[in-house]
């Protein structure tokens, strides 16, 4: 299969959106309307590459390290999914390391971008997940300091991998409708909320190797061969939605969370992206086809970044679409929060 795939009833569509519905074919007009700011982005957002290239925006490599040194995560162009995955698969005790931009870098990046005298907006990789938002503030600020006239805004997109990448889409489309930098900000800081995902992994070694979970708990679980289905919360940490006795019964779980959660607005792309697991991404796909107003929706295929990929090892397959409202999902602690407080 090929590193992206834009599809429209299950069968390959144009790169250019030529064959999706009328309001996508005009945010693909909109990707290179002038715009009233500069929007930056960054990779772990997991793009298709040729959805970003249309997009018309920066996108921010972070960097991994390997055991052959220490590499940009450039959306797959100087590497192969299949053969960094495949590595990992044959090197399960080699642990690949991310490192999050610093503050030096984004000030040259903002640095940059202002040349031209545009407001910048910045959807920058989830504070639950890395530091990097915390660099890219810091650098605003020392930029603004120096450059009392820019304007730049950073937000945090609370939802990591490729559901940023449909947090990034619609961005873009209010932009060409006119939104300014400051509006495009506000509007993304409620929008975030509603951008929902669900993903599975084939194992949890990684995760163990990250710290994420004890090597007692990852063993154990490879034994029973049990596979977790996460998310993430509404601080775009991960959160586990429950443990599954095989790979289907995961698979299952996510398609019954889409099921529960799309809010079914067809002008609003799908995503679905995997770490070399197409045939597992294929089976999603179809089962979302067959659910309510999904027949003809628009679904991005890619492939995730090595900077999520390192942490979640090969086989991990996700979906993320619009949905409900996350902050609505109150943990248990939040709810006694409410109770107490008389809400």
């Amino acid at each position: 299969m090929d590193q992206e795939r834009i599809s429209n009833e299950s069968s390959a569509a144009s790169i250019e959106f030529d064959n999706a519905p009328a309001d996508v074919t005009s945010v693909g007009r909109a990707y290179h309307r002038k715009r009233a700011c500069k929007i930056l982005v960054d990779s772990p957002a997991d793009f298709a590459p040729a959805v970003a290239e249309r997009l018309g925006v920066r996108v921010i490599p972070f960097s991994y390290v390997t055991p052959e040194g220490e590499f940009l995560d450039d959306m797959w162009e100087t590497r192969n999914p299949h053969d960094f995955y495949e590595f990992m698969r044959k090197n399960p005790d080699v642990r690949i390391t991310t490192a999050a931009v610093t503050p030096g870098r984004y000030m040259e990046i903002f640095e940059e971008e202002l040349a031209d005298g545009l407001p910048i907006l910045y959807l920058g990789f989830t504070g639950g997940l890395s530091s990097s938002i915390d660099s890219a503030r810091q650098a605003a600020e020392a930029v603004i300091q120096a450059h009392p006239e820019a304007k730049i805004y950073v937000l945090d997109n609370l939802c990591p991998s490729l559901a940023a990448q449909l947090l990034a889409i619609e961005v873009v489309r209010q932009a060409a409708e006119g939104l300014t930098a400051e509006e495009l900000y506000y509007w993304a800081k409620d929008a975030r909320y509603f951008v929902q995902g669900y993903f599975t992994l084939d194992s949890l070694n990684w995760l163990s190797l990250g710290g994420r979970i004890p090597p007692t708990a990852a063993n154990v679980g490879g034994k029973l061969d049990i596979k977790p289905e996460l998310t993430y919360d509404r601080t775009g940490a991960l959160s586990l939605c429950g443990m599954c006795r095989g790979r289907k019964k995961a698979l299952r779980a996510i398609i019954q969370d889409f099921r529960e959660n799309y809010g079914h607005d067809r002008a609003l792309p799908i995503a679905i992206a995997s770490a070399d697991a197409d045939k597992d991404a294929d089976w999603l796909e179809a089962q979302i086809r067959r659910e309510k107003d999904c027949e003809d929706v628009v679904i991005i295929r890619s492939s995730i970044s090595p900077v999520i990929g390192s942490h979640v090892g090969p086989g991990m397959v996700a979906v993320a679409f619009w949905g409900g409202d996350r902050r609505e999902k109150l943990s248990l602690t939040d709810r006694i929060a409410r109770k107490v407080r008389g809400q």
